[in-house]
This record gives structure tokens, C-alpha cells and sequence, in this order.
């Protein structure tokens, strides 16, 4: 009888039970039927490996949580069953918003009731605290409009008529003063806002009436008060000790571009590009770069090290990811791996999260050890898989790149920095779907820049952008976003 796959199922009973001694290898429909079942086990592990992939989230790769169809089950309750709670947690400071002092407050009411509002009884003070409500509020908002005035006088001996020049910050700032113009550059940049909407806002809340068309001249105005600031963090870029560097995509005119984040330790600089390769680094941190480069494990970042011979950073956090991967694939020689290589990550993030247990010389020599353990772990004893044999390869010839943090004073092991700082990015694309040309690209670099700095250094992102504004008004050199202070 032959069966479904075109062999015949009865051999193996009736060689090897019915003809007893016989051994069923020597059997043609035997070897046939094992040789079917090798290549059906086969297709099977590879069908798996391929829905393993397909099932990779932002938990096990480097793809944002956005792109998860499904998101990650939630993590295990501990086993003492305790749940976190929503809101504050027991222990944790209170925080609070401090009063407004005595001089900023314009009038104060003060409520008393003389007789009990249940039983009319006269009441009498025990002495308890006030109950305070501060409340604040906007008034009308007052327009001051100016008016400036250029007569008209003729010269007889040049038969020409001449006018008094005007003074250049109402020559280059036109209806809208600084303040106003200010405004309209922190609703468009950091609200998010769309021309229409700043055009409503000022319409209905400022009472000024301007157009859309006017509004873009109005921040293409303080893009030009920006450049120079710009153009300073740019160039100093490339002298900084450690730079983290992620990128994201951007919409131009309908066209994919890439938005480029670089973030050193006091301020953060965003470039827009049509390319994602490596000839963005090499034009904005030159072959000269001396410091250390934080990134993920992406080719461009790689080629950049290959060919100017810097050091970099590769962000452990999305190792983690990746070793996770492991753990997910059907080959049990690839969970094992994946598990050893887990554990030796734990054991070094554990030795980072007690720093303030030890002495730094200490503190120095466990980080070795752990660091030790992993390199080891990954290179040794890796099982003849694809999956394994490529991440151990990786570690081969780049595992020295995933601790310069060990050695070097300032550098993160991951790339958190970066990718923190291009959360807004993106969301400022999901709002207002891109670009549509170099103006419009220069403006996001630029306003990009000065939030995510001022942001990283506790400044005013509208006080910056006012001061930036009125020196440019007034022809007078722009505030640094090098500076610190407030």
C-alpha cells in the first residue's frame, strides 16, 4: 500500500516486525520515507525561523513601538502579587506648585462666616490655618499699535524726493513687532500649529488680522534669526567628546528624507537630508572626529567608523533587543545561546545599577569583569546556527565597540539621549506631514534645535526665540545656544 507521499507505509512493519532480523535501512521505501521526513523537519524549522521574524516587535528588534500590530503582552505581576498602582507611588517626593508671592498678587479676598450655617450658633476662631486658593486668570490682552511715519521732502539741487529711513528693527519686522513675532514662531514650531490655526489664534484672541501667506513670511523671518546659532552648534559639532546620533524619516514635498539628530552634552542639532548614509556624518562631524560616536548597529554608522577609524558606542539597549530575539526562535541551541548571552547583560547592568556601592575603583573593576563575561559568553561555545553565528561574529569584530563606557567618563551604554531627543520630531511629522522645500526644512532644523537645546539646558524656548528675533530686528549679533545661564 503506498501512502499519501508516494511510499510505502507498510514496509516498515512487515521488514522489520514481519521479516524479523532484517534490518528496515536496508529497506528502499524506508530510506525514502526518512529521507521525506528529514526534509519536512526542515521545512518546518525554517518556517518557524520565518514566523519568528515576522513576529518581531519593538521589544526583540530596533522598530519603534509604533510599528507593533499587536503590542507586547504586559510584563508578569511579581510573585508577591503586589500591582503598581496609577499615580504617585508610597515614598515618592510630593510635588507641588509653589504660590505666588506676596507681590505678584493683585487682590485678595477673605471669607468668614459668623454663625454656624446648620444650627446658627455663633462661631469663634481656634486658630487653624487659612485654606488659600490662588487663582490667576488673562485679562484683555492690550495691543500696542505704532505707527512710524516717513515724510516725503524734495531737494531742489538733487530734484529728487528723499524720506527719513526708518529704524531697521520696523523695517525688517513690518506689521508684527517682536513680541508677535515671537509668538507666532513658538505656535508654529513648538505647538505644532498649522498656519490656519495661528491665523485663528491671532484673529480671535490677539484681534489682528493677517494671512496665511503673511504668516510663512513671518517664520521665514526667524529662520534668518536663527541661522547663525545654528550654524555655530554646527560647527562646533565635531570638537565635542561624545556625540549620540539616531535619524528618522521626514516627508519632503511627498519625497522620503531623514531627519538627523545629534546630541552632545549641552546642546542637541537636528539636519535634514535626503540620504541615510554615512556621507551625512562625514559632513557634518568631518574625518577628524575624535571623540565618541553613540548609535545603534545601523551599516551607515559603520561604514563611518570603518573608513575615518573613530571609536563608537553601539547602543546596548538594542543588543538586549536582539538577544531577546534569540529567545524566541524554535531552535533550542539558539534559546540556550540567547539565555547564556542575557544573563551576562544582566549581570552587568546589575553591577551598573549599584554604582553608588562601591569605590570608582571598584566600581571599575566589576564593570571589567562583567564586561569580560559577556565577551566571553558571545564568542564561545556558539552553536552552529545562522542566528547565533552571526551575532557572535558581531561580537568578534565589534564587541570592544559595545563598552567604550566602561573606560570612557561621559558615555551612555545606550543611545537613549538621541532617541529621546527625536520623540518630537516625530510627532511633530505625524502632525504636519513634512515639508514641501529647503525653506521649510531649514526652519524645522533650526527650531528643532533651539527647543531640544533649550529643553536640555532649562532655558525659555520663547525667551530664546524673542531675543533672537530682536537682535535680528535690530541688526545686533544673536543670543548663543552655546550659553547656559537662563
Amino acid at each position: 500500500m503506498r501512502g499519501l507521499l508516494g511510499v510505502t507505509t507498510s514496509c516498515v512493519v512487515c521488514r522489520t516486525v514481519g521479516m524479523g532480523r532484517r534490518n528496515s535501512k536496508s529497506c528502499p521505501g524506508c530510506r525514502r520515507l526518512a529521507q521525506v521526513v528529514s526534509q519536512l523537519q526542515a521545512k518546518v524549522r525554517q518556517l518557524e525561523e520565518q514566523l519568528a521574524a515576522a513576529r518581531k516587535d519593538s521589544s526583540t528588534s530596533s522598530k519603534p513601538p509604533s510599528s507593533d500590530i499587536v503590542k507586547p503582552p504586559r510584563a508578569e505581576p511579581p510573585p508577591d502579587g503586589a500591582v503598581r498602582q496609577p499615580g504617585g507611588q508610597p515614598g515618592h517626593a510630593k510635588h507641588e506648585r509653589v504660590p505666588f508671592a506676596p507681590e505678584q498678587i493683585a487682590q485678595c479676598f477673605d471669607y468668614r462666616l459668623e454663625r454656624c450655617p446648620d444650627c446658627g450658633h455663633r462661631l469663634r476662631d481656634i486658630g487653624l490655618a487659612l485654606r488659600v486658593v490662588q487663582q490667576v486668570d488673562v485679562g484683555a490682552i492690550p495691543l500696542r499699535v505704532e505707527e512710524h511715519r516717513q515724510h516725503a521732502r524734495y531737494c531742489p539741487c538733487c530734484a529728487r524726493v528723499v524720506r527719513a529711513a526708518l529704524p531697521a528693527s520696523v523695517e525688517k519686522g513690518g506689521l508684527l513687532g517682536p513680541n508677535l513675532t515671537a509668538l507666532v514662531a513658538f505656535l508654529k514650531g513648538v505647538c505644532h500649529a498649522s498656519f490656519s490655526t495661528v491665523r485663528k489664534f491671532l484673529r480671535d484672541i490677539i484681534k489682528v488680522e493677517v494671512s496665511r501667506g503673511y504668516l510663512a513670511n513671518v517664520v521665514a523671518k526667524v529662520s534668518a534669526a536663527l541661522q547663525q546659532p545654528y550654524a555655530e552648534l554646527l560647527a562646533q559639532l565635531p570638537d565635542e567628546a561624545y556625540v549620540n546620533v539616531d535619524e528618522t524619516g521626514h516627508k519632503n514635498n511627498k519625497e522620503l528624507f531623514w531627519t538627523w539628530c545629534f546630541r552632545a552634552e549641552l546642546y542637541t542639532l537636528f539636519k535634514i537630508s535626503p540620504s541615510r548614509g554615512a556621507d551625512v556624518l562625514l559632513e557634518v562631524l568631518g574625518t577628524e572626529f575624535d571623540g565618541v560616536l553613540g548609535c545603534d548597529y545601523f551599516s551607515a554608522y559603520r561604514r563611518y567608523m570603518r573608513e575615518c577609524d573613530i571609536r563608537v558606542q553601539f547602543c546596548l539597549a538594542h543588543l538586549i533587543r536582539e538577544v531577546k530575539y534569540l529567545r524566541t526562535l524554535p531552535d533550542a541551541r539558539d534559546r540556550a545561546y540567547g539565555e547564556r548571552l542575557r544573563d551576562a547583560l544582566r549581570q552587568l547592568f546589575g553591577v551598573i545599577h549599584q554604582q553608588e556601592h562601591w569605590s570608582a575603583a571598584e566600581f571599575a573593576r566589576r564593570l571589567q569583569q562583567a564586561r569580560d563575561a559577556v565577551l566571553v559568553r558571545a564568542t564561545l561555545a556558539v552553536p552552529a546556527t545562522a542566528a547565533a553565528e552571526r551575532l557572535a561574529q558581531r561580537f568578534r569584530v565589534h564587541g570592544a565597540s559595545y563598552f567604550h563606557f566602561v573606560t570612557t567618563p561621559g558615555v551612555e551604554p545606550t543611545n537613549n539621549l538621541a532617541e529621546q531627543a527625536i520623540r518630537f520630531v516625530v510627532i511633530d511629522r505625524l502632525i504636519t506631514q513634512g515639508t514641501r522645500g529647503e525653506k521649510g526644512q531649514n526652519w524645522c532644523e533650526r527650531i528643532w534645535t533651539v527647543m531640544a537645546t533649550c529643553a536640555q539646558q532649562g532655558r525659555s524656548v520663547f525667551d530664546y526665540v524673542h531675543a533672537a528675533v530682536t537682535a535680528w530686528f535690530e541688526q545686533a549679533p544673536p543670543p548663543s545656544l552655546l550659553a547656559t545661564e537662563g
